[in-house]
Parts: C-alpha cells; sequence; structure tokens
C-alpha cells in the first residue's frame, strides 16, 4: 500500500508540474500575442511616416537610449528608402527576459518577412518590452 501511495504522488507531482509548464507556456504565449499586437500598431506609425509618434509610442527604455530628433533622422533614413509597405508577416516571435545590451525585464523579439514598394525581401526586427505600467511598448526596432 506504501508504494501505491508514492507511485500516486509522484504521477500526480508529474501531472501537476506537467500543467504548470503548460501554463507557463500558456502565459508567454499571451505576452507574445500582445506585443505583436503592439509591434503592429507601433510599426503603423511608422509606416505612415509619424516618426515623432512613433517615439512617444515607444518604451521608456526606447526613449532613453535615443533621442527624438535622432530617431526621426535614423527611420527617414531607413525607410525612405524601402518605399510603401507592400506586405508584412510575422516570421518568428520569442519571449525574453534578458537581452544582450539592455535591462533585465520581459521582451518578444519579433521577426517580420516585409515587402516593400522598393525592397522584395526584409526583415523587420521589433523588440516590445513590458513597460511598467504592463503595457507593450517598442523598444527597439532594426531592418534589413
Amino acid at each position: 500500500m506504501n508504494i501505491n501511495k508514492r507511485f500516486l504522488s509522484g504521477v500526480l507531482l508529474s501531472i501537476l508540474f506537467a500543467l504548470g509548464a503548460f501554463h507557463c507556456a500558456r502565459g508567454a504565449e499571451a505576452d507574445e500575442d500582445a506585443a505583436v499586437k503592439a509591434a503592429l500598431s507601433w510599426l503603423a506609425l511608422v509606416d505612415q511616416s509619424k516618426y515623432p509618434e512613433s517615439w512617444n509610442q515607444a518604451a521608456s527604455f526606447f526613449k532613453s537610449s535615443v533621442k527624438k530628433g535622432q530617431w526621426e533622422s535614423q527611420i527617414k533614413a531607413a525607410r525612405a528608402p524601402m518605399g510603401k509597405l507592400i506586405t508584412r508577416s510575422v516570421k518568428t516571435k520569442k519571449y525574453a527576459t534578458s537581452l544582450p545590451g539592455a535591462p533585465d525585464g520581459e521582451y518578444v523579439v519579433i521577426q517580420f518577412d516585409t515587402k516593400f514598394a522598393n525592397k522584395d525581401a526584409a526583415i523587420e526586427t521589433i523588440t516590445p518590452k513590458k513597460d511598467k505600467d504592463g503595457e507593450w511598448r517598442v523598444s527597439g526596432y532594426f531592418i534589413r
């Protein structure tokens, strides 16, 4: 009888562990989805050349790293040659709590396959960060 109790306890612990891992995975997935939504909203501003507004909507880490005027000139230089957005789709998304050169926090690194009028195949990497108020905001943007 004692062996059966230990076996059942082990099975129960295994099930609870699996459910906990499933819950954590679902939590990360929900964060990834919220971050993608925030990224697309922010990218819509950039696509419309609303660069000052995109800076205003960025994460506090982003704003402390680049001044508004610097951001406007950098993003104009990067995006203007690309032309109008044609298509954009999520290629990858990955939740992380630590990134090189950034403070620890909650991040989602998202890569988009993007097509512009003057560039058929671009990859946009955008990194939303969960800000202090719990909202996902863009903390980094790179295009190649």
